[in-house]
């Protein structure tokens, strides 16, 4: 066990960036033959010192620093505010987006003049309570604040201690063609999934998590992307899995209403706070309609 501090950490570097582009020709061979789509699952990524620390800093659920995402398609909490973060956290969070990382994303993904989102739209701490999922779905394809920015690749970084199989919450990699389940990736601590953003690039746990009360499924999402002259723009894509059955048309409704809450968003410029204001008053019409 590690005796320095939180803010001793801070001022180090959270990972082994010499050790990552030692590796690179050799990851990013495995990356592109990854089925179902590029990724690659690499393990004990930060310094064991430092991933203890960052989860002892994960801040608590207050929705004074979290947005929430409660809809038919997604159940879970964000916070893109780094100023409530810990020290360490806000270091790893620098690490990531640091020249030095995004130049070995971009050589494992094979794209050139990767732009981290100092913005973490999107992104940031993500928790989930008992009961949460996230349906399948390919994820948006441009910023909505920077109409030039189309989404290449994103990083999940987990950060939960003594995960449980039976706790559920499996982040699945679904066939390009949304027929099956082809790889899982459980969110123990510790662990990085890298992958591409690519308009079939399905995944999500969709089944609701079965973790006792107090225990929450925590990770930290970044995403890069790259200056395009006319980039595909598209929303968040969510399908139904075979066998969804009646669940498959929430799934389609709440698509598109979200299909029109990005279109207002970027158009208007909103804010992610006055966004999902406007998604829980949707949830809420939804629920007393039903």
């Amino acid at each position: 066990m590690t005796t320095e501090s939180s803010e001793d950490i801070a001022h180090l570097k959270t990972l082994d960036f010499p050790g990552l582009m030692a590796r690179v020709d050799t990851l990013r061979d495995e990356y592109a033959k990854a089925e179902p789509f590029p990724h690659i699952v690499l393990e004990n990524f930060l310094r064991p010192e430092v991933v203890e620390a960052a989860i002892g800093e994960f801040p608590a659920l207050d929705a004074q620093q979290w947005n929430s995402y409660l809809h038919a398609n997604e159940r879970k909490f964000s916070n893109t505010n780094p100023s409530t973060w810990g020290p360490t956290l806000q270091a790893v969070l620098g690490d990531l987006n640091s020249p030095e990382f995004v130049g070995f994303v971009s050589q494992l993904i094979g794209v050139d003049y990767l732009i981290a989102d100092a913005s973490l739209e999107g992104g940031g701490l993500h928790q989930s309570t008992r009961g949460g999922f996230l349906n399948m779905h390919a994820d948006f394809t441009v910023h909505p604040h920077k109409r030039h920015w189309q989404r290449r690749a994103n990083i999940l970084l987990y950060l939960n201690e003594d995960w449980r199989p039976e706790y559920g919450g499996d982040l699945e990699l679904w066939s390009t063609d949304m027929k099956r389940c082809v790889k899982k990736v459980a969110p123990v601590a510790n662990r990085v999934l890298i992958f591409s953003t690519n308009d079939d690039s399905f995944h999500g746990h969709p089944e609701p998590m079965t973790c006792p009360e107090g225990t929450f499924r925590r990770s930290l999402a970044l995403y890069y992307f790259t200056e395009e002259v006319a980039p595909s723009v598209r929303s968040t894509e969510y399908r139904a899995r075979p066998g969804d059955g009646l669940r498959s048309v929430p799934i389609y409704l709440d698509k598109q209403v979200l299909r029109g809450y990005d279109w207002l968003k970027r158009r208007l410029d909103l804010s992610d706070d006055t966004a999902h204001k406007l998604l829980e008053m949707k949830e809420r019409i939804f629920r007393k309609g039903n």
